[in-house]
């Protein structure tokens, strides 16, 4: 078998989408089956990781040779919206693109129950839904600890540290991380990830320019092996999600978890693997309901990261959370993807 894994954009596209396609040839890799990166009809398989108008051409030409496409949905409207400039209003229109693009493939692989529920919502296809992680690569967080001091030194932090990692966008929760860190000064916050301002909008731009002194924003960082060693409690009040690599590593690395209770993480346990943060989903944007509703979210993850000042509950959360990542190893996901070739095929 010959699998074409293709994944437009490559240079240009960073995060989540671009870790999940390394996690996926590294498993390719480990299964010994024979695969090119580079788009082809020479296959048996035509494996796509985002659907721009290249891997349409090319999955409507495989599909009339008779050849598989298997797709990715890595992209929802709901994911897309308050990530970076003009998204949001990209977000609409993306919606019957993705309907229409996502109808193209034989199979689609969601990273999550979550992400499969939204696109059968707005999916009218054929084409089989399969749920397998993104996975965690737990061999590229291996010796972590030995950076803790390095990168604590670096970016003059003390713990215990409240720390997240990725891109500093507002969806994942931006205002209510540097709003924790306001009422907080006696903790220092660290958000690990890439910075570029000039494709932020006006309001992320605001929240990081005028956060207080006790959080910072790292930028991009060579070993995000640092950020698990300096940071020691993973906040992720993110609003929406397919799934979470960077909360899978961060379990790994057996830190304490604090999220949002939103349904993308309903395989978490409250008070075993993590503490959730029941709130109301709103954002300060006008003056009024939405903004006392906000107000309340942010006592909720006040309340919740108190009580992680306990460091007997942040050691029983941590061993609790890398024990349940070991089912997200990729080793444990494998053979989804042989089973999936497979069939196919």
């Amino acid at each position: 078998m010959k699998i074409s894994h293709y994944f437009e954009l490559e240079e240009q596209v960073t995060g989540g989408i671009h870790e999940s396609v390394h996690h996926q040839r590294k498993i390719l890799d480990q299964l010994d089956l024979r695969y090119t990166t580079e788009p082809t009809l020479d296959a048996d398989v035509f494996h796509c990781n985002l659907m721009g108008p290249r891997s349409v051409w090319y999955a409507k030409r495989a599909r009339s040779r008779g050849i598989p496409v298997v797709t990715h949905t890595h992209v929802t409207a709901e994911d897309f919206g308050d990530s970076f400039r003009f998204t949001n209003a990209l977000a609409k229109p993306l919606k019957p693109y993705l309907e229409w693009a996502y109808g193209l493939a034989d199979a689609l692989v969601c990273p999550s129950t979550y992400n499969r529920r939204l696109i059968e919502s707005y999916t009218d296809t054929d084409a089989t839904t399969t749920v397998i992680s993104n996975g965690v690569d737990r061999e590229k967080l291996a010796g972590f600890e030995s950076l803790a001091a390095e990168y604590r030194e670096r970016y003059d932090l003390e713990p215990p540290v409240v720390f997240l990692v990725g891109h500093v966008i507002k969806r994942k929760g931006l205002e209510t991380f540097v709003e924790l860190a306001r009422r907080r000064p006696d903790i220092d916050f660290a958000w690990f990830g890439p910075l570029d301002l000039s494709l932020k909008g006006r309001e992320t731009t605001r929240l990081i320019e005028e956060s207080p002194e006790n959080c910072t924003f790292t930028g991009y960082i060579d070993d995000i092996r640092g950020a698990y060693a300096a940071g020691d409690i993973f906040c992720f009040p993110t609003y929406e999600e397919n799934e979470g690599i960077a909360l899978l590593e961060a379990m790994t690395a057996g830190k304490p978890v604090l999220v949002r209770d939103i349904e993308t993480f309903s395989w978490l346990e409250d008070g075993e693997d993590c503490l959730k943060v029941a709130t109301s989903g709103a954002e300060v944007e006008v003056e009024g309901e939405s903004e006392s509703k906000s107000k309340s979210d942010i006592d909720a993850f006040e309340e919740a990261l108190e009580r992680l000042t306990d460091p007997d509950l942040r050691r029983r959360l941590g061993s609790n959370a890398a024990r349940r990542s070991e089912q997200f190893s990729l080793d444990a996901v494998a053979n989804r993807y042989q089973s999936l070739y497979e069939e196919v095929a």
